[in-house]
């Protein structure tokens, strides 16, 4: 795929072309495949109290529950991508359908928190799996933008969906909703095009492991500052001079050396973090500043990040005409302003209509920086570029949960 043009950049929407017999595959089962993991990350967010009840902890503890489960989507999303790569769709979805099952049976009988902890992280795994393989397959900016908006949609709904299904049955039951995404693999497998593995290079496992480092120790900088940002830099450091030994490795050098995918990618990072911040504390903020019941919270969230999801398919359809400059600065712009008014406001429904901004921006934000990440390396590392993107993407679902947590729980 060539580098950009100036005639081409401000076509924010437009994608490199898909591999033939990608859209065979209808775009609600490639949302099915992927949304439920969004759903199933976000249901702890109004029953941490319970789960902490339950595991003997108090409820700071148990969002690690949630931070394990972002973390394991972090890490997992490249490792998934470099499968999909190297073995092909089904091989991916195979296993993506093994962690998905056997996270969710771990943490459906889990008497421990320590135990639970593996399972969410199996079940992110095998759902980075999952959400690798439909963005592999959407092939255009309006089916990525369908993906995206079901992440919103399923985002939304997810605590109350959580809180619901917990009252009815068992906050474990709450957590398995992942499984889901599994009733769309048969239609994806008999649609999906039976294309061979792209040829690559000799796996490589050093870059593989020093990004798995990288990425840890950036999760664990909002529970352990000083040592997981000096974890963090001798990591980045030790990275840095592999690629320099391999470009063409795990993480190509071509990539950080792009300024397009840069600058997606960061920008991704810090609208996905102040996105999942303010998921977890506006309920809390709205539980301290207001009377509200817990179901008027929820549903009051539940509108108001629906509302933000149907606005970014808008903001996402508008891309096109509005060029790269003018999304990228209202993406900037109202992505800066929800955490502030979130700060001062004393007025409950200003603080949902926070939650509806940071919604719209990251999901907007997702589908099109996604767009201006893959056109910045060739279509044989679509894969590549999917997971070192989404990577960024989920290492703010890591940050966001704590720095709630440490704002809201502590």
């Amino acid at each position: 795929m060539p580098e950009p043009t100036p005639s081409t950049t401000t076509a924010a929407t437009s994608t490199p072309p898909a591999p033939a017999g990608n859209h065979r595959v209808p775009a609600l089962w490639l949302a099915l495949l992927a949304t439920p993991v969004a759903a199933g990350a976000n249901s702890p967010v109004l029953i941490l109290p319970e789960m902490a009840g339950s595991f003997g902890v108090r409820p700071a503890t148990t969002t690690w529950l949630v931070t394990t489960f972002a973390w394991a989507m972090a890490v997992g999303t490249p490792l998934m991508a470099s499968l999909l790569r190297r073995r092909g769709l089904r091989t991916t979805l195979r296993v993506s359908t093994v962690l998905v099952l056997a996270g969710t049976l771990l943490v459906a009988l889990a008497p421990w928190l320590a135990l639970a902890l593996p399972g969410r992280a199996a079940q992110a795994v095998g759902g980075a799996g999952l959400i690798t393989s439909a963005m592999s397959l959407a092939g255009s900016v309006r089916r990525m933008g369908v993906i995206t908006a079901g992440f919103g949609v399923l985002g939304a709904a997810g605590p109350l969906f959580g809180s619901l299904i917990a009252d009815a049955f068992s906050w474990r039951v709450s957590l398995t909703v992942s499984v889901l995404a599994l009733l769309a693999l048969p239609a994806v497998t008999r649609a999906a095009p039976r294309t061979p593995p792209a040829p690559t290079n000799a796996f490589d496992p050093r870059g593989a492991s020093l990004l798995v480092a990288l990425a840890t120790a950036l999760v664990l900088v909002p529970h352990h500052p000083l040592p997981a940002a000096c974890a963090a830099l001798a990591a980045a450091a030790l990275l840095a001079a592999h690629v320099r030994t391999r470009p063409d490795g795990f993480v190509p050098a071509a990539l950080l050396r792009a300024p397009a995918f840069l600058s997606a990618a960061l920008l991704a990072c810090a609208l996905s973090t102040s996105y999942f911040t303010l998921l977890f504390a506006v309920p809390q903020l709205l539980t301290a500043r207001t009377h509200w019941s817990t179901a008027a919270i929820g549903a009051g969230q539940l509108i108001a990040l629906l509302a933000g999801s149907l606005l970014s398919l808008v903001l996402a359809a508008l891309s096109a005409r509005l060029g790269r400059r003018r999304v990228l600065t209202v993406l900037i712009a109202l992505g800066a302003l929800a955490p502030v008014t979130a700060a001062v406001t004393p007025w409950a429904p200003l603080l949902l209509l926070v939650a509806a901004v940071a919604v719209l921006t990251t999901t907007a934000g997702n589908a099109t920086l996604a767009v201006y990440a893959t056109r910045a390396a060739p279509a044989s590392q679509r894969p590549t570029v999917i997971g070192l993107f989404s990577l960024c993407y989920q290492l703010g679902g890591a940050f966001g949960p704590a720095i709630a947590a440490l704002i809201t729980l502590t």
